[in-house]
């Protein structure tokens, strides 16, 4: 059985969906026998965790399944196998890493690690 790692991208409505357009992107794993098992267990799985609820401002949210935009076979996984990768371009270099770090320390307390000198 082989590992393989999906983009799930799935639409957030709020109310009549008169907002900013909202979508989540998720990284999933899956275990399967091959690529096209492994897309029929997300696309399964995508179309289950669709949903419709009230908020707490009696609003409807919807959650609409759009699809799979990526399939990975991880053949071996090994320690630190590179899964995504993302280059960005930003405006403001400094608050990006202003914020990057401020994130890193988080993980860091929030997992009881003690951050490294280099």
């Amino acid at each position: 059985m082989n590992c393989y790692i999906t983009k799930m991208i799935f639409r957030i409505i709020c109310g009549d969906g008169n907002h900013t357009p909202q979508f989540d992107e998720q990284i999933r794993l899956f275990y399967a026998n091959s690529s096209q098992e492994a897309l029929e267990k997300a696309n399964n799985l995508g179309k289950n965790e669709e949903d419709c609820f009230m908020n707490i401002h009696q609003q409807p949210v919807q959650w609409q399944f759009i699809g799979i935009t990526a399939l990975y076979d991880i053949q071996s996984p090994t320690d630190g196998i590179e899964i995504a990768s993302c280059i960005k371009e930003v405006d403001d270099a400094e608050y990006y890493l202003y914020i990057t770090q401020k994130k890193a320390v988080q993980v860091t307390e929030a997992n009881s690690l003690q951050p490294q000198t280099i």
